[in-house]
Formats: C-alpha cells, sequence, structure tokens
C-alpha cells in the first residue's frame, strides 16, 4: 500500500513589489498555519518516506517547516522545479515516478494542480483546498506507477485544526 500527503503551500504575501512569483515569500499567517499544522499533523500520522517539494519560495518554506516538525533531515528534502505548476500532471508524473521502497511521500506544490489530483484520485469530492490544507489519500497498490483510484483518509486544514484548540 502506498500512502500520498498533498500540502498546499501556507498563505503566501502580495506585498513585495517587483518580484516573480516563484519568489513571494510566506505571510506571517503562513508561516503561523505552518507551524500549527505540522504540529498537529506530527501527532495524527507517521512521518512520511519522502519529502518533495516545489522550488517556489512559499512550498519551499512551508516544507521546511513541516520537515523540522517531523525531524525530516532538510539534506534530504528533494526539490522539484516541476511541481511549480498549476496543473495536475507534474504532481502525477512527480507521484508515479517515487521510488517503490517509500510506502508514503509528502509532496508540497500548488492550488488547481492540487484539487485537479485529490478529486481525480481520491475518493472524496473536495472544493477547494486551502493554503496550508494536508489531503492524505491510501492506494491499494504496491508500485506508484500503477496508482489509480485512492481512498481520502485525511483532510485536515488550519481553520478546523484552530478549532479544536479552542
Amino acid at each position: 500500500m502506498k500512502t500520498i500527503y498533498i500540502v498546499r503551500h501556507a498563505k503566501s504575501s502580495w506585498e513585495y513589489e517587483g518580484i516573480d512569483d516563484i519568489d513571494r515569500p510566506l505571510k506571517k499567517r503562513g508561516i503561523k498555519d505552518s507551524y500549527l499544522v505540522s504540529e498537529f499533523l506530527n501527532t495524527k500520522i507517521k512521518r512520511p518516506d519522502v519529502f518533495i517539494t516545489s522550488s517556489a519560495t512559499r512550498a519551499l518554506s512551508t516544507a521546511v517547516i513541516f520537515s523540522n516538525n517531523f525531524g525530516y533531515p532538510l539534506s534530504n528534502l528533494l526539490i522539484k522545479k516541476s511541481l511549480y505548476s498549476f496543473s495536475d500532471g507534474y504532481l502525477v508524473k512527480t507521484i508515479k515516478a517515487l521510488d517503490d521502497g517509500f510506502d508514503s511521500a509528502i509532496i508540497f506544490s500548488h492550488d488547481h494542480g492540487i484539487n485537479d489530483f485529490v478529486n481525480k484520485y481520491g475518493d472524496a469530492f473536495i472544493p477547494h483546498v486551502p493554503t496550508c490544507g494536508v489531503i492524505a489519500i491510501k492506494f491499494e497498490n504496491n508500485h506508484w506507477k500503477s496508482i489509480k483510484k485512492g481512498k481520502t483518509i485525511l483532510q485536515e486544514f488550519p481553520k478546523k485544526i484552530r478549532n479544536l484548540k479552542k
């Protein structure tokens, strides 16, 4: 069995003029949400075998916070330029190319591609994955390249976690 955790990068800032979209940093709220969600998730799941992120600053920053909170070595964090895409094509290619020695993976990517992927490959319709939202899908496969429809086993969003803590 294989399990994929898909994380939409945390809330990014639009306050800096003249920087490329790929270089947009996290807002304070994005940093707080990254800590909140990763600390919560770390109490709920076993650390994924591999961490992979888009090269965009906002996704990479989210991945670094999650890596630190899960005790995942930053030197092992895989950065994929191809994940800086807003379609699910590169996300699917990245997942299907994973080494079968990994039973679980966590990928940090972007809107649209994530929404398309979780609705195509999971069994629960999710209208919109918010920033720093995490969706997990379990597949009854032994090989990543043969994944098809899986079971959506986790949906965690910052707002939901904040409400639990009230």
